[in-house]
Parts: structure tokens; C-alpha cells; sequence
């Protein structure tokens, strides 16, 4: 049944309104025309109308208070995409400001790349660039990403576990860093509803049998505090915030533990309305409850970089149960929902200008990274960067001025130093944290106050720093020192870590550094000589055994085409044109040589035609062969005819997929003799579970292997069954 959307935008409009009443409902109302007008007709795989989805991906930037054109570009976001509308007509229509953020989402979708990881690290690399010219871009593009997870129902279960999966290692870090924890927390539940579905909805299942105590418990706590504060001149709300599903399950397997054995399942939030008040609530709670020492979190104080404020303790309730407190004002509630968007709005009002620029700090580092050489990684560099960097568990560490830094879990004072300025860590010798000497391989934990020493006379870092810094900025800054100061050293030390690595598992290594393969390795991995390529492996920039692995395919793919050029060569056969040949050729003298072709292997039955060589006499190919079809020199060809072939044996290629069971070689070569078929090569590997088998066999015509096919397919271990021609 068509969707109303006549009946569907007044309801749209109410939502909007609600949102923000001074929202200019004529333009919303003109884009919700345009983009429903040029979707007319479109489906999603659920069935349901195509422009469901963007009024869902709009009404979500409104709930995030977000402004007018973001909203419209919500509307539109997939009309440049999905629709025959140009970019110049929508400018001409909307202007550009709305244009430009539709575009920008376009640009992250029109990607192609050979690999789920060329397409995640690009995807990225794209948002980086929109984001550093309008954060709004990104935010569409989470709300579009959130509604697409709320309705994977429909996908295929294989992209329902790739869809998830790259949600949770891009999309939902983005969300963190972004502040916008409202939709981080729905995009978690849902990755760990279709990636784990039997243990999600078990959890959720355990969740809900004790939820009405649980209520209970906690209606209680409101009661006991909402008392106490009853008597104050502050104006507070309590509610309770039960745990994400996901944060649950990530506690049990952080911790080790069983379901009942997690207590704090939801978290107490007051909402005041100044920072003093926030603090007056504290002292309040902890009057009423025994403190969890090491469990005080002010993050007013020092809010998180992606601009998090707020107060978290932990206290001890009834029966010795743990429970959280988050205390925070109005604004920082909204800011905690909405994150950047939130600071967006006051960043458009002139308020709050500083909190927009440190909830985007990260963005800028990004950038930075991206510009110190970041932008020369390749993708699975690039990707395993963002984990460690941006996307990873931080540190929050004090400088002796109080500035607060954060690094990547389990990062070191090389990682500080090189975070406070290049120089800073090209120069360190040594370390104090928390006043005291420290070895400069020392791990930092959050709270250190940690000073850097320095000495003019230092020649440098040691390339063993690399292997002991966690930040990818500190190590692309050490790659860099030795990228400028040592390239003749960096060739030799690069040319011996890659005989060093194959003679890991083998002693000769002379055969595998063949100039051509070196040239074509140094030639995809962007580089224009062997010698650039060695230095980047010397200075840390490409790991080696991206080069040692490319050379084992080589030389792997080299004696496979061996192997299979000396079995088809074996399988070769010259006959004569008499009267008794096989082959009949039109129009030429007998006694000509006549030679089956090897790139098709044709069988009798299959329809041939014949080419004419310089100086080999005829070479046969099925008519279908690529060779044929793509062949140059078309008056070379004559016809050719099957003829008394009742005797005569061909050579024929077939590939056969299985399952990989023990038995299948035993079942297949059984099945061969009792057909009086004979095997002539035969090369099996594995390929993940599937097995594939490429046997090269001797048959009389089509009738034969057609029927040899059929008897194979019906094998239970085997899959499937194709003639290889080429």
C-alpha cells in the first residue's frame, strides 16, 4: 500500500515544530516536495516506499535540534544519488549552502574499491575532508547510517554482519568522538543485535525477567534523594537510565563475569541547572551514600576532548549494591545527547564558541595527521591508525603546565613527547611522571602529570621507538626523522629486513628477489624505483612483509602456471588430415598439420573453427574462445569438421567446488574409473572452507563429459561442477 505523503509531512511538520519552533516550515515543506517528487516510484528492500527513509534520516537531525538546511539536506540526501537531479538544478532550486551538504553526503557514498577495507578506509579518509569543511555532512550521514541499521532486517544475513560490523569500527567511534552518545548507544544495540543475535536476545531476556525489581530499587533511590533535595532552592529532575544491552555484554566479557554478578544495570542522572548546583548535588549523594573510592569522575573540571561534561560517582546503596550517579546541568545534557550538534547550534547563535572548537579538537588532529604524512599511508595503515589514535580506549594525562593531553591506551612518555611538538620527542632522553624518573618505555595512566627531558646534544630517536610507541602520530614523526636524515641506510637496512623476513621460513631467497617482481611490487605499492621502496621500509613506512608476501604469491603463481603449462603440454596431440583423422579441413591439401588448441582444449561435439599459424599448420579452437573472439587477423580462419572421433581421446580441463570433506579424492577418482575415464593432471587446494579440484582427463566427445559432469554433481561432497576453457 502507497504511503500518504500528503498525511506523513503534517505529522513530519509537528515533529519539526516541536523541535524548533522558529523552523522555516516553507522551505522544509519545498525540499520534503522536491525529494519525495524525485523518489516517486522507488522502493526499499523492505517494500515500503524509498522516501520513508529520508523523512526518518530528517526527523532525527531535528530531534538533534540541528538547523533548517541541515534538515532539508536530510530530506534531499539521496536525490543527487538516486535520481536523474544534476547538482546545478538543485542549486538553482535550494542555493548553495543546502546543495553543498547534500553533495558532500553523495561524495561518501560514491565509492568503489576492490576490498571491504579500501572501502572503509576511504570511506573515512572522505568524512575526514567533509568534516573539516562542515561537520553537518557527517551528521547526515550518521543519521542515514542509523535508520539503514534499524531497518537491516531485510538485508541478507552476510550483509547484515558487514553492515554491522563496519558500523561498530566506524561509525559508532565517530558517534563517541562526535559526543553524540544518543545515537552511539543505539548503534551499538543494534551492531550487537545482528551480530550476535542468539546471546543479544538471550541478554535481553535476562534483562526484562528482573525489571520490575529493578524499577523498584531505583524508584526507591529517586525517592531517598529527590527528599533530600526537596529542602534545597535547587530545581533538579531524576530518572534513571537503565545500561545498553551492548555496555552490559561488553562488562561481562571485560570483567569475566556472569549476568548476576553486574549490579549497576542502570545509572541515576540529575539535571540541574548551574555547575555549582552540580557540585552541592554531589556532596548531597555522597551524604546519603558511601562513596566507591577511585569511582569520582569531574569531567567538569576536565571534560573529555569530544567536549563530555558531567559529574559520575559510584556509592554503595542498599544491601551493599553499586550504583552510579551522573550528575550535569540542562546545557550539558543536551550537549551529552547531541554532542557536536548541540555545540554547533550555539556555535551559529555566536555563544559557546570555544566548546564547538574543543568538541572538534579531535577533527583537528585528524587533519594534522593527515598532513604530516597520514596521508601517504596505505588503506590498512591508514585504518589500523584510526583504531589506535582516534577510535581506540584514551589516557588523559597533565603536562607540568596542567594542560590535559589524551593518548592511546598504554602509550608511553615518547608518545607524550612527541604529542607536545616534534622536536619535543626527536630531542627526549628522559621522563619524570608524577616526579619521579621513569624509563622512557614507562606506560602512562590517566592522571600522570608527566614532564619531558630533553637534550640538545641527542642524535635523535632509535628506530626501536617504533616498535614501543602506541600513537601513530609519534611514529609517522619518527618515520619522517629517518625518511630525511638516512636514505642510503634506509635502502640497505630496507633490502636486508626483507631478506631477513623470507629467510624466516626458507634459507634460499635469491630466486624470490627477481627484478621484475621487485619492480612491479615497488610499482603498486606507489613507489618509482626499488630503491624508494626499500627506504620506506628501512625508515618504517611499508611493512615488510607487504613485499615478502607479494613475492611468495608471485613465485606461487609462477609454478601453478608451470604446473598446468607441462600437464596441458603432455595432454598436446598433432594428427594427420587423412582419411581416418579426426579433424576435417576445408578446401586445403592433406597431410597438413593439425593441432589442437591449448587455451580451449575443444572435445568433440563443441562447435571449432580453425586458425591458420606461421609455420605451425592449424591450430583448433571452440568457436567461443576468447582468443577467437578477440583475434586481429580474421582471414586466418577456416572452417574445420569432426570426424571419425569413436576411438580417439581429447584432452579436457574441469574444476570441481566441494565441500571439503576427507573422502572427496577417493569418490571422485572412484567415479572415474567406473567410467573408464582417464585422469591425466590432477592439483586440489582449499580455499577457506570450499575445496576446489582442477583435473585435466581424457574423453572421446560431449556426450562423454556431459555425462561425466552430471555423475560428478551428484556426488554429496561435491558442490558443483565447470568445464574450464580457458
Amino acid at each position: 500500500m502507497a504511503t500518504d505523503f500528503n498525511k506523513e509531512y503534517k505529522l513530519f511538520e509537528k515533529d519539526i515544530l516541536k523541535n524548533n519552533p522558529k523552523s522555516d516550515v516553507n522551505l522544509i515543506k519545498k525540499a520534503y516536495d522536491f525529494a519525495e517528487l524525485h523518489h516517486r516510484g522507488q522502493k526499499r528492500n523492505s517494500g515500503e516506499d524509498y522516501f520513508i527513509h529520508p523523512i526518518a534520516v530528517a526527523r532525527k537531525l531535528s530531534e538533534m535540534k540541528l538547523d533548517d538546511e541541515t534538515i532539508c539536506a536530510g530530506l534531499m540526501h539521496d536525490v543527487l544519488e538516486d535520481t536523474d537531479v544534476s547538482r546545478e538544478q538543485m542549486a538553482e532550486v535550494f542555493g548553495e549552502e543546502i546543495t553543498f551538504l547534500v553533495d558532500g553526503v553523495t561524495k561518501l557514498k560514491n565509492l568503489n574499491y576492490t576490498s571491504r577495507e579500501e572501502k572503509q578506509a576511504e570511506n573515512i579518509r572522505k568524512m575526514v575532508m567533509a568534516m573539516s569543511n562542515d561537520v553537518r555532512v557527517v551528521l547526515i550521514k550518521l543519521s542515514d547510517r542509523l535508520h539503514n541499521m534499524k531497518t537491516l532486517e531485510y538485508m541478507t544475513r552476510k550483509k547484515q554482519i558487514q553492515i554491522a560490523d563496519e558500523t561498530l569500527e566506524i561509525y559508532v567511534p565517530l558517534a563517541h568522538r562526535l559526543g553524540i552518545y544518543s545515537l552511539k548507544w543505539e548503534l551499538e544495540d543494534l551492531c550487537f543485535r545482528y551480530q550476535e543475535p542468539e546471546k543479544y536476545y538471550e541478554l535481553a531476556e535476562m534483562v526484562n525477567v528482573k525489571r520490575r525489581e529493578r524499577e523498584a530499587y531505583i524508584n526507591e533511590i529517586i525517592d531517598t534523594l529527590s527528599k533530600s533535595l526537596s529542602g534545597t532552592n535547587i530545581n533538579f529532575e531524576i530518572s534513571g537510565r537503565p545500561k545498553s544491552l551492548y555496555s552490559i555484554n561488553k562488562k561481562m566479557e571485560r570483567n569475566g563475569i556472569a549476568f548476576d554478578e553486574i549490579y549497576d544495570l542502570t545509572a541515576i542522572r540529575v539535571i540541574v541547572d548551574t555547575i555549582a548546583e552540580c557540585y552541592a548535588v554531589l556532596g548531597k549523594v555522597h551524604s546519603l551514600w558511601r562513596p566507591i573510592p577511585n569511582r569520582i569522575k569531574d569531567y567538569i573540571g576536565q571534560p573529555k576532548p569530544n567536549g563530555y561534561r558531567s559529574l559520575h560517582t559510584t556509592v554503595f546503596g542498599e544491601d551493599s549494591r553499586p550504583f552510579e550517579v551522573q550528575i550535569r546541568t540542562r546545557k550539558m545534557h543536551k550537549e551529552c545527547e547531541y554532542g557536536v550538534a548541540a555545540h554547533w547550534r550555539y556555535k551559529e547563535n555566536n555563544n559557546t564558541k570555544s566548546d564547538f572548537d574543543d568538541a572538534m579538537s579531535f577533527l583537528r588532529r585528524i587533519v594534522e595527521w593527515q598532513q604530516e604524512g597520514g596521508k601517504d599511508e596505505n588503506n590498512q595503515e591508514f585504518m589500523e591508525t584510526l583504531k589506535n589514535d582516534f577510535f581506540s580506549r584514551e589516557i588523559y594525562v597533565y603536562s607540568p603546565a596542567g594542560e590535559v593531553y589524551s593518548l592511546p591506551m598504554d602509550a608511553c612518555s615518547i608518545d607524550f613527547a612527541y604529542k607536545i611538538h616534534t622536536e619535543v620527542g626527536n630531542k627526549c632522553v628522559g621522563a619524570k611522571v608524577n616526579g619521579r624518573m621513569v624509563p622512557i618505555t614507562y606506560k602512562l595512566k590517566t592522571g600522570d602529570l608527566v614532564e619531558i627531558i630533553t637534550s640538545k646534544n641527542s642524535h635523535g630517536p632509535s628506530r626501536d621507538w617504533l616498535n614501543i610507541v602506541k600513537s601513530n602520530q609519534a611514529k609517522n614523526k619518527i618515520k619522517q626523522f629517518f625518511k630525511r636524515n638516512d636514505k642510503e641506510e634506509n635502502i640497505e637496512i630496507g633490502k636486508n629486513s626483507v631478506i631477513k623476513e623470507i629467510k624466516k621460513n626458507r634459507q634460499a631467497y635469491k630466486s624470490l628477489l627477481k627484478d621484475e617482481w621487485i619492480k612491479k611490487i615497488a610499482n603498486d605499492l606507489g613507489y618509482p624505483t626499488e630503491d624508494e621502496m626499500y627506504a620506506s621500509v628501512g625508515y618504517g613506512k611499508t611493512n615488510v612483509e607487504q613485499i615478502t608476501q607479494k613475492l611468495l604469491k608471485f613465485e606461487a603463481d609462477e609454478k601453478k602456471i608451470n604446473d598446468e603449462t607441462k600437464a596441458i603440454e603432455f595432454t598436446d596431440r598433432k594428427i594427420k588430415n587423412s582419411g581416418s583423422s579426426e579433424i576435417r579441413v576445408s578446401d586445403l591439401e592433406e597431410n597438413i598439420e593439425v593441432k589442437l588448441a591449448k587455451c580451449c582444449t575443444p572435445v568433440p561435439g563443441d562447435p571449432i573453427i580453425g586458425f591458420i599459424t606461421k609455420g605451425n599448420g592449424i591450430s583448433v579452437h571452440v568457436k567461443t574462445c576468447p582468443n577467437i573472439i578477440n583475434l586481429k587477423s580474421p582471414e586466418r580462419l577456416i572452417d574445420v569438421y569432426w570426424q571419425n572421433t569413436r576411438e580417439d581421446k581429447f584432452p579436457v580441463k574441469i574444476q570441481i567446488l566441494t565441500s571439503n570433506a576427507p573422502s572427496i579424492l577417493y569418490d571422485i577418482t572412484k567415479m572415474m574409473s567406473t567410467v573408464n575415464i582417464n585422469i591425466l593432471a590432477i592439483n586440489a587446494r582449499t580455499d577457506q572452507d570450499e575445496g576446489i579440484i582442477d583435473l585435466i582427463l581424457e574423453v572421446n566427445n560431449m556426450d562423454q563429459l556431459s555425462d561425466l559432469i552430471t555423475k560428478l554433481k551428484a556426488l554429496k561432497t561435491v558442490d558443483n561442477v565447470y568445464r574450464v576453457k580457458n
